[in-house]
């Protein structure tokens, strides 16, 4: 086996691809099979090269002062001193004749200067229209400017090779600042160089169908919602089974709309409290990082104390549970609403505020994907709050809603064991995340995602009224379970719980602190922005393995309502679809972030989800 010559980190001079030109780059890995180098250029892009295109900078300043030792000015120097006594070979020249010869000596170099770029354009395989204009012995304005033209083109040669080889390859820098406006100047006489405006970077590759999915989807989703609560108004709630149609004045109530905005502006008090810690979230494209208030736990012990106050005088909780529908609808409005407003704010943002994922130019897309990324009145971020506060904290109170309703409708001392089962599980859940607030500016929601009609109804549409169908099924199709099977459900839901946990909490600790003591025994992959990604551990088991934790979970909230009928199973089923998408848009977004080092993990860890499936 052949010797590693460059180690990593050691700065060398790279080859770059499809050219003859040097670039200073350092080592961050070396492939054993293949027998590449993985180096990283200035700019941030990674790349693999053989060992062949790789030199050290020695070898290059060891040249450097040759070429300079013995240029042209230096060897016609010392030819003309080596014998100043002695007349040169053939007849001497007159003074006259030596100006002509000097003067057409000097015509001779310039020429050669002003070819020179475009022989090395020929040679890069794009020249420019300046220097081919230049080699056809077209006239320029002034001596001042086609000095200055050669300046220009020495400077902006290398910009615009690497801009060429980039788009041939189908590379893409991991830095897109901006290039700033230079000035070169040549005695008095100044020349501005117009910087090459940045175009707005468009989403390429549309999601969900494109623009006929989700136009689409803005219809099926919503529609899905009041199926799967009509069916769970029946007494027989099978899929052949398809519900009546309520009327729809029916499905609409002032009162119920207000309540709903009450329930908002509730949660948005608790949100601007000045109580829990301020932290900063990922870096922007334009370097700068929002700050979020880290208190949805604390709005979640202020949510308790609420409603355990308004219970304590009498009120009728079961009162959503009677006006269910008319509750989903409310919010279906309201989400509406809200994407319409956030997508005609976005059309005013700034280009660098607006989402990668929702920047297609379609309105329809836009609309639905969310076309800016972090939109806020102030410090309120409407995004980062509908998040969490709302939706999820709504689903608790819901849950217990049919849990009164349930003891209410079926004259009940105390609810049944599945309720408890469903309602436990589910608290869990939600109290984990509102604890582990601080993970969720990671995801792609937050640092990807634009916030439009997909996170809005999701948030609060799909959130409360879907994550809380087993609760609802049960109060109409009450399922009765034995004690060894609800332990055995318990047992199921506490080890989805621990691989969901256990998972995210190895990651987030690694990418606070990788020199932690204790995360001593995990591997991982250096990678070009460093940061790691781990190979051993639950993320050396699967790639995604809180995904994993989650399906678990899922399945144990939903065997308590027992086997009659699939609708139950349909979180499940949802649930396995969701992750199986997110997964593969996770799969493509590392990929493209992390590049050779993704496909090295992927190696490493050839299972997904599913160990040993998928």
């Amino acid at each position: 086996m052949p010797s590693r010559k460059f180690a990593d980190g050691e700065v060398v001079m790279g080859r770059w691809p499809g050219s003859v030109l040097y670039y200073e780059v350092q080592v961050t890995s070396y492939d054993d099979v293949a027998h590449l180098y993985t180096v990283k250029y200035k700019d941030g892009t990674e790349l693999a090269l053989k060992e062949s295109d790789i030199r050290s900078q020695s070898s290059f300043k060891h040249r450097k002062s040759q070429s300079s030792s013995s240029s042209p000015s230096r060897r016609s120097s010392r030819s003309r001193s080596r014998s100043p006594g002695r007349p040169a070979k053939g007849r001497r020249r007159s003074a006259s004749q030596s100006r002509e010869h000097r003067e057409d000596k000097k015509k001779t170099l310039q020429e050669t200067s002003l070819a020179l770029p475009v022989f090395i354009g020929f040679l890069i395989g794009k020249p420019s229209e300046n220097n081919t204009k230049r080699y056809n012995g077209e006239p320029e304005s002034t001596e001042k400017n086609d000095t200055s033209c050669i300046v220009l083109e020495q400077k902006l040669k290398p910009d615009l090779e690497i801009k060429r080889v980039l788009e041939q390859y189908s590379l893409r820098s991991r830095k897109d600042d901006k290039k700033k406006e230079e000035i070169y100047s040549e005695k008095k006489t100044f020349v501005a160089v117009k910087p090459i405006e940045k175009l707005p970077s468009k989403t390429k590759e549309l999601e969900f169908g494109g623009r006929i999915g989700t136009f689409m989807l803005m219809f099926l989703l919503p529609a899905t919602v009041l199926y799967l609560l009509l069916m769970c108004k029946q007494d027989d709630p099978s899929l052949m089974n398809f519900p009546p149609l309520p009327a729809l004045e029916s499905l609409w109530d002032g009162r119920v709309f207000g309540i709903f905005l009450l329930w908002f502006l509730l949660q948005a008090v608790f949100y601007l409290l000045p109580i829990g810690k301020v932290v900063e979230g990922l870096p922007l494209s334009n370097g700068k990082k929002l700050q979020y208030r880290i208190n949805g736990f604390y709005a979640f012990i202020l949510t308790a104390a609420v409603l355990g106050i308004l219970l304590y005088f009498q009120l009728e909780l079961h009162y959503l549970y009677d006006h269910f529908m008319q509750f989903a609808v409310s919010a279906v409005a309201f989400s509406l609403a809200l994407s319409i407003y956030l997508y005609l704010r976005s059309l005013k943002a700034p280009e660098e505020e607006l989402a990668p994922g929702g920047n297609s130019g379609y309105f329809i897309y836009d609309f639905f994907i969310g076309h800016e990324l972090n939109p806020r009145i102030g410090s309120f971020d409407l995004k980062y709050f509908c998040e969490l506060r709302p939706g999820l904290i709504g689903w608790v109170v819901i849950n217990l809603a049919m849990l009164l309703a349930e003891m209410k409708i079926h004259n009940l001392s105390m609810p049944s064991l599945s309720m408890i089962l469903v309602n436990s599980f589910q608290l869990l859940y939600v109290v984990d995340g509102l604890w582990n607030e601080e993970a969720v500016l990671t995801t792609m929601d937050i640092t990807h995602d634009g916030f439009g009609f997909m996170l809005a109804f999701g948030d609060l549409v799909w959130v409360p009224f879907v994550y809380s169908l087993q609760a609802f099924y049960l109060v109409g199709h009450p399922t009765t379970i034995t004690w060894p099977a609800a332990a055995a459900i318990t047992v199921l839901n506490c080890i989805g719980y621990y691989i969901f946990r256990s998972a995210n909490s190895q990651k987030n600790n690694f990418r606070r602190n990788p020199a932690d003591p204790k995360l001593a025994n995990l591997k991982f992959i250096p990678t070009a922005t460093g940061k790691g990604l781990l190979v051993t551990g639950w993320w050396g088991f699967v790639r995604h393995p809180n995904y994993l934790g989650d399906i678990v979970m899922a399945l144990a909230w939903s065997l308590p309502c027992g086997f009659s009928h699939i609708l139950p199973y349909f979180y499940v089923v949802y649930f396995i679809c969701l992750l199986v998408h997110r997964e593969a848009r996770d799969e493509h977004h590392c990929k493209q972030k992390y590049g050779l080092a993704w496909e090295r993990y992927c190696q490493r860890v050839p299972y997904r989800i599913f160990p040993y499936i998928y």
